[in-house]
C-alpha cells in the first residue's frame, strides 16, 4: 500500500491506496516549503491526518506539491514526510502531479489554476517543458492569487467601482492597512490572495469583475501558453480557478486559438490512476 499527496499552498488531499483501490482519504491545509519550515510542515501532518495514515509503515509515499520544484525544496519536504512516515518518500513538483491527475499517461499540455498557475509539456511520464511559473509576485497570471493581487490593487487605487469596493471592506471587515500587511507581512500570501478573490465569483454581474478575470485568463495564455505548440493539441486545467470560472477561460481560450480538453477540480483520481500502473521510478 502506498501513499498518494497531491498539494497547493492552500490544500493538500491524501489517499492511502491499494493498487487502484483509495482505501483511507482525507484532506489538510496546503503545504509549502517555500513558506514553510521543516518543523511546521511536520506539526501540519501529524496534526491534521487522521490515525488511519499512520498506522504503519508503508510500501512508498509519493508527495507532488507547491513549491517542490527544486532538489533544496524537496530535501526540506522529504525529511518531514521520512520524520512522520518512516516510510520511502519521492517528492515532486505539484506541476508534474497535475500532469499525471490530468493525463495520466497520455501526452499533452496540463495546465494548473488554483491559488497559482503553472503549465507544462508532458509526454506521458515526465515534463519535457515548462514555461517558468516564477510565484505570485512575478507570475502566476490566471491564479487566485494574481486575480486577487489585481483586485486589491484596484481597490485600493479607486480604479474597481466604488460601490465593489465598499461591499468588499463591509464582507471582510478590513481596512486598506491590513490589507498591505496581508501582502507585505503574512507567511502565506497566495492563500490569502486567493481567499479574497473569490469575492470576484460572488459578484460576476459586475462588468468589472468579468472582465478582470477574462484579462487574467488572456495573460496566462499570453505569458505561458503561447510558448507551446498549442494549436497541435487540446490543454487541460485543473485547479479551483478553472472550475469556478469555466465559462470565461473557455472564451478567453477561444479568442486565443487554443482548444480545451478537460477542465477538473482535483488531480488526485488521475494520480491514483498512473500509480497503479507498472514502471514507476
Amino acid at each position: 500500500m502506498k501513499i498518494l499527496a497531491e498539494s497547493s499552498s492552500t490544500r493538500t488531499e491524501w489517499a492511502l491506496v491499494d493498487g487502484a483501490t483509495v482505501v483511507e482519504h482525507a484532506f489538510t491545509t496546503g503545504l509549502n516549503p517555500y513558506f514553510q519550515s521543516r518543523r511546521e510542515i511536520s506539526h501540519s501532518i501529524r496534526l491534521e491526518l487522521p490515525e488511519a495514515f499512520f498506522k504503519r509503515r508503508w510500501e512508498h509515499v509519493y508527495f507532488y506539491g507547491a513549491g517542490c520544484a527544486n532538489t533544496e525544496k524537496c530535501k526540506i519536504m522529504e525529511s518531514s514526510l521520512v520524520a512522520q512516515f518512516k516510510t520511502p518518500v519521492t517528492v515532486k513538483s505539484d506541476l508534474l502531479g497535475a500532469a499525471r491527475g490530468l493525463l495520466v499517461r497520455k501526452p499533452g499540455l496540463a495546465c494548473i489554476l488554483g491559488t497559482g498557475s503553472n503549465s507544462c509539456l508532458y509526454d506521458g511520464h515526465d515534463i519535457v517543458k515548462n514555461v517558468p511559473a516564477l510565484g505570485y509576485v512575478l507570475g502566476d497570471e490566471g491564479s487566485g492569487a494574481f486575480l486577487g493581487k489585481r483586485m486589491i490593487a484596484d481597490m485600493l487605487k479607486g480604479i474597481a467601482p466604488r460601490e465593489l469596493t465598499q461591499a468588499f471592506f463591509e464582507k471582510y471587515a478590513v481596512t486598506p492597512n491590513v490589507l498591505l500587511d496581508t501582502v507585505y507581512t503574512n507567511a502565506l500570501p497566495s492563500r490569502s490572495l486567493s481567499k479574497y478573490s473569490e469575492f470576484l465569483g460572488e459578484n460576476l454581474s459586475y462588468e468589472y469583475c468579468r472582465e478582470l478575470i477574462y484579462g487574467a485568463f488572456k495573460a496566462f495564455f499570453d505569458r505561458n501558453i503561447a510558448a507551446y505548440d498549442y494549436h497541435d493539441q487540446p490543454i487541460s486545467f485543473v485547479g479551483s480557478v478553472c472550475c469556478r470560472y469555466e465559462e470565461i477561460l473557455r472564451r478567453a481560450a477561444a479568442d486565443f486559438g487554443a482548444r480545451i480538453e478537460k477542465i477538473t477540480r482535483y488531480s488526485m483520481p488521475g494520480i491514483v490512476e498512473y500509480h497503479a500502473g507498472p514502471g514507476l521510478e
